[in-house]
Formats: structure tokens, C-alpha cells, sequence
């Protein structure tokens, strides 16, 4: 009697999300992925492969200087797009290494950057603008407010401390040539045959 009764619960569970995923698969996601695609679209000049030069400022103020490269591309069917910036120092070392997640969120109306540099993470929203985009993280009782402006050739972003009652301090600048498009993370997916 008892697996019986399993039984049935386990038909009955299969059929409900049989059910379920069906008619998921038919709900208003797709409107939400146009949306976020749509949204993504916007900063689309983002993409590609991209090579310069960056300098700041060290948490013990001392200045830095490195090769900076970004790779950026899209994922999910263009519903998000992947960044991973990487910056070299004279030696060939890496000296800097970050990855993120940009996405949109169609209800709220905003952008998101989930962002993970150096040891740390945190999500914060980004802005778009007409020639880039401006994103801040708090640090302390001010802010770093990172302002881009991207062409089809250049990707030039800047990094100023922000604190309440006193002049920007630019603690970062990066000036990149873009050097075409990628395919990453997107390309090579795993081949599912045995």
C-alpha cells in the first residue's frame, strides 16, 4: 500500500511539472528575455576584444601602470553580457584581474553589474549614458564613480573618489583601442555527445 502511494505521488509529480515546465515555457519569460535583450542591445558597443593602457592609485597611494585588456561578449541569447578585464604589468605578470556580469532587470527598470575584482564582489547598478554607461561603489563615507565613454575605436573609463564636500580624486583611468570582436564566453560550449 505504502509504495503505491509513493508511486502515485511520484506520477503525480512528474506530471505536474510535465505540466508546469510546458506552460513555463509559454509564459511571459519570453517577453522578459526580449526585454532584457532589447536593454542589453543598448550597450552593445561594450563587445569585443579591447587592449591599452592603465593607471591609479594603490589602496597605500602608491601608482600603478599596466596593460589593461577587456574581453566582453554576450551570453544567455544576448540577455546578458560577460566582461573580464585583465591588467599586465611590465614583468607580464597579472597585476589586475576582474570579471563581471551585466544584466537588466525588466521590472525594476535598471541595469546591474555583478562584479568580482581582487578578492571582493558586489552588485551595484549601472547607468547608461549616451557614450557609455556610470557605475558606483560606495567606499567608506564617499563613493567611486566609474564614468565610460566607448566609440567604436575607444573605450576610455575613469575612476574618481567622491567624498561629500571635496573635489573628485581620479584614482583610475584606462584608455583601450578596440581590437575586434570575440566570440567568448559564448563560443565552444561543451559537446554533449558521449
Amino acid at each position: 500500500m505504502m509504495r503505491k502511494a509513493i508511486l502515485a505521488g511520484a506520477l503525480f509529480l512528474a506530471a505536474s511539472t510535465a505540466t508546469t515546465g510546458a506552460a513555463w515555457a509559454q509564459t511571459p519569460q519570453a517577453g522578459v528575455q526580449a526585454a532584457q535583450r532589447e536593454a542589453i542591445t543598448k550597450l552593445s558597443r561594450m563587445q569585443g576584444v579591447w587592449v591599452g593602457q592603465a593607471s591609479g592609485i594603490n589602496p597605500d597611494q602608491s601608482r600603478y601602470s599596466v596593460t589593461q585588456t577587456e574581453r566582453i561578449g554576450p551570453m544567455l541569447d544576448g540577455t546578458i553580457l560577460v566582461i573580464e578585464g585583465r591588467g599586465y604589468r611590465a614583468d607580464g605578470s597579472t597585476g589586475f584581474n576582474a570579471f563581471a556580469v551585466l544584466s537588466y532587470d525588466p521590472e525594476a527598470s535598471k541595469y546591474e553589474l555583478r562584479s568580482y575584482a581582487q578578492g571582493y564582489s558586489g552588485t551595484f547598478e549601472l547607468k547608461p549614458t549616451d557614450n557609455g554607461y556610470v557605475w558606483e561603489v560606495p567606499a567608506g563615507p564617499g563613493v567611486m564613480r566609474y564614468t565610460s565613454d566607448i566609440t567604436d575605436t575607444t573605450y576610455h573609463e575613469v575612476g574618481d573618489f567622491i567624498m561629500p564636500g571635496m573635489a573628485p580624486m581620479r584614482a583610475f583611468e584606462m584608455t583601450l583601442t578596440r581590437r575586434g570582436d570575440t566570440d567568448w564566453p559564448a563560443a565552444n560550449p561543451v559537446d554533449p555527445t558521449p
